[in-house]
């Protein structure tokens, strides 16, 4: 069979889909472009008014690409959790439906949708403790998975809990993916050994908020703090990143072990959603300015090379011109590197859709539109300052920026930064994803850097 995944939303998404592309092709399928499919499968995120329209935009195109018997598309992800059975009611092509939960079964179901035309599915439900999946590389000695489209060498994706017990007033995820659920600590440290022994380097792990793992009903043996440096220890492993963070959960074990661990990477993604603790009491957060600028200080005191990035939300219901200047000043204190912001939206079944007053949408896109002026210009002051500084990069891919008499490469130092390398004397078609090279950085960008090799790649 010839399929075709399209993704929208977080990275757990982007994780998810490059799964399900892994496990139908160890099944035989062919995972093609979307003019070649005859099964359609998309992977969903609601946590914006946005991306939830996008879907049924793209449902309404996939209709006119399913002319025959056996072709039909199945939703899955945050959107799929969230309608159900709407989709089969609205979509007749439309004939699996799975939940976050619902993946783990979903390659099974496919491939018999793909023989039973007339059967309609729905996936929907919770389970009470993490699912784990096949090719999940719990046991030690099973193959991996050959690798899934998308996949960056060198590089690999873990999941080490699911869902959410937070219910924050604006967020729709509880709700979409269920409550907290952590991961065996014993088959995400066997995952993670057996990545590196394929020839990984990088291993990034995944929840809607790490901090937590271990913390919910069933529980861990391992804190986060302890299964990183358990993960760290790993022979082979160059990095190890995770994301991501609530400010309210972060032990000083792990602040501490941005201090220890050498191959912990210097970056933290630790959502702020707003600067003012009024705002922060509304959106249920459970932590304080003060808290918050606590741990940065923390952070940057055992780790003082640290890139902290954040997500910020404006124009939450009741935010005065006050409460917004909190977030600006909050912004300059920290000095984020980067920063995803977005004006709040109502999202069905949360707390935050019957408070009041809503903020005018004139008033709330002025606020975002100054915001993310400040943070363009903190960000290319926060790249001018590296300039110089030499940078261990893992190259990921060729750069869309070229240059006669070599090859550009694209790829991340430790600190997660974009950068752009020119190696002279290598053709393009040498496979150096995955590779790690000394670079020295040379000019700043607005949004990446420069660098020149300086040293062997390994």
């Amino acid at each position: 069979m010839k399929f075709n995944v399209l993704t929208y939303g977080c990275q757990m998404n982007v994780h998810d889909s490059d799964w399900l592309i892994r496990a139908m092709e160890s099944r035989g399928w062919k995972a093609v472009e979307e003019s070649e499919a005859n099964i359609f499968i998309l992977n969903t995120c609601s946590v914006r008014d946005k991306p939830e329209q996008k879907v049924y935009n793209v449902l309404r195109r996939l209709g006119y690409l399913c002319t025959s018997p056996g072709d039909f598309v199945a939703v899955g992800g945050c959107v799929a959790q969230q309608i159900g059975e709407g989709f089969l009611e609205r979509f007749p092509y439309v004939r699996l439906v799975f939940g976050s939960d619902g993946i783990v079964q979903a390659p099974q179901y496919l491939e018999e949708l793909a023989v039973d035309h007339e059967k309609r599915l729905v996936l929907n439900d919770f389970l009470a403790q993490y699912p784990e999946r096949e090719g999940g590389l719990a046991n030690p000695n099973e193959e991996l998975l050959p690798p899934g489209i998308g996949t960056i060498p060198g590089q690999a994706f873990v999941n080490i809990m699911q869902g959410c017990d937070n219910f924050c007033a604006y967020c729709i995820v509880p709700y979409t993916r269920g409550r907290q659920k952590s991961r065996l600590s014993s088959a995400i440290i066997d995952e993670c050994r057996a990545l590196v022994k394929s020839g990984v380097r990088e291993i990034t792990l995944l929840g809607q908020n790490v901090n937590s793992f271990g913390m919910d009903k069933n529980g861990s043996d391992l804190s986060f703090a302890q299964l990183l440096y358990k993960i760290a220890e790993i022979e082979g492993l160059e990095r190890v990143r995770f994301t991501t963070s609530h400010p309210k959960d972060i032990a000083p074990e792990v602040i501490k072990a941005f201090g220890e661990l050498p191959n912990l990477c210097p970056h933290l993604h630790l959502p702020v959603q707003s600067g003012s603790d009024n705002i922060l009491k509304k959106m249920g957060r459970k932590y304080d300015r003060a808290r918050y600028l606590g741990i940065v200080e923390g952070l940057k005191e055992v780790c003082p090379e640290i890139a902290l990035t954040t997500d910020i939300i404006v124009g939450f219901p009741g935010e005065t011109d006050e409460d917004f200047e909190q977030t600006m000043d909050i912004m300059e204190r920290v000095r984020f590197e980067s920063s995803f912001s977005f004006k709040y939206s109502d999202r069905p079944g949360v707390a935050a859709l019957k408070m009041m007053p809503k903020v005018p949408e004139d008033v709330a896109q002025k606020r975002l539109t100054r915001l993310q002026e400040r943070q363009k210009h903190i960000t290319r002051e926060c790249l001018e300052e590296l300039d110089g500084n030499d940078m261990i990069v893992l190259l990921e891919r060729n750069s869309k920026w070229q240059e006669d008499g070599g090859v550009a490469w694209r790829g991340k130092d430790p600190g997660g930064r974009v950068v752009n390398i020119f190696i002279e004397g290598i053709e393009g078609h040498l496979p150096l994803g995955g590779k790690l090279v000394k670079a020295k950085i040379i000019e700043a960008k607005n949004h990446s850097l420069v660098g020149v090799k300086v040293g062997d790649l390994w």
